[in-house]
């Protein structure tokens, strides 16, 4: 197959990628305390070196011309969001972007309680008087136990992530740190996720913002421009796939009947 074939269909995969991620980004403009994703593209290297073959295997103008490329490793971006005001008692912002909060995560798979990390602090209150996410999870305390608000009146939380019942102190959230943030995958509904060992360092005074959310860290402007420009990426290297397509129908159906 011609070669120029193969380098338009890895800018066409790879662009797409690209579009999709950041189209998921854009998606979630207005999901509080969502962090997007940052694709990476990069080179590959020529056939010649990639498989090893040595310098009887290489070809010159074809290592030239170089292998295409393919997808990168994909990032999180944490920065910090905005803090957005809202009407909840039991809404809570963090102020630095390697902060999280803890809660508990059901596994799918094997049916067993597992902590998760979160920056979305919209609390309430289920059946059972435990403090949850907006998904369902359990909100841990600092000893990753569920914290439970079980008597009546009014709850609230304060500037130092104390949960109050009737401006007592029933529980303390636990915010921890994460130094090696990429270390941490997502889970979905907000969720990350950590293997092996626990990144988490707890700090024992933290301060939040009682009222406020964070909102998503996502810039719809600049991110409709990545989806256009990587569209537009896609489109080019489609049509390059389309013009090889013709010079190969000339070659055969023309070029091959001179003579």
């Amino acid at each position: 197959m011609n070669y120029g074939l193969y380098l338009s269909a890895s800018g066409v995969l790879t662009n797409t990628y690209r579009q999709d991620v950041f189209a998921n980004n854009l998606a979630n403009v207005e999901t509080p305390g969502f962090k997007p994703d940052m694709p990476s593209i990069r080179q590959r290297d020529p056939e010649a070196i990639e498989d090893q073959l040595g310098f009887e295997g290489s070809n010159e103008l074809l290592d030239r011309l170089g292998g295409g490329v393919l997808a990168g490793r994909q990032r999180i971006n944490f920065a910090q969001g905005a803090h957005r005001p809202t009407s909840n008692p039991l809404d809570v912002a963090l102020e630095g972007k390697d902060q999280f909060f803890a809660i508990e995560a059901i596994d799918s798979e094997t049916g067993q309680a597992q902590v998760r990390l979160t920056r979305d602090g919209r609390f309430t209150l289920n059946s059972a008087k435990e403090l949850i996410t907006q998904s369902g999870h359990r909100v841990l305390d600092a000893s990753d136990q569920p914290i439970v608000l079980d008597g009546p009146g009014k709850a609230t939380i304060g500037t130092n992530g104390q949960v109050l019942l009737n401006d007592e102190p029933i529980a303390q959230l636990q915010v921890a740190r994460v130094d090696n943030l990429d270390s941490l995958t997502k889970r979905g509904q907000g969720l990350f996720a950590f293997e092996g060992f626990d990144p988490r360092q707890a700090i024992q005074d933290p301060s939040v913002k009682p009222g406020f959310i964070e909102a998503s860290g996502v810039d719809p402007i600049m991110t409709m421009m990545q989806v256009v420009a990587a569209t537009k990426a896609a489109t080019g290297n489609a049509n390059m796939i389309r013009y090889h397509d013709q010079i190969l129908d000339r070659a055969v159906n023309t070029l091959g009947r001179v003579g």
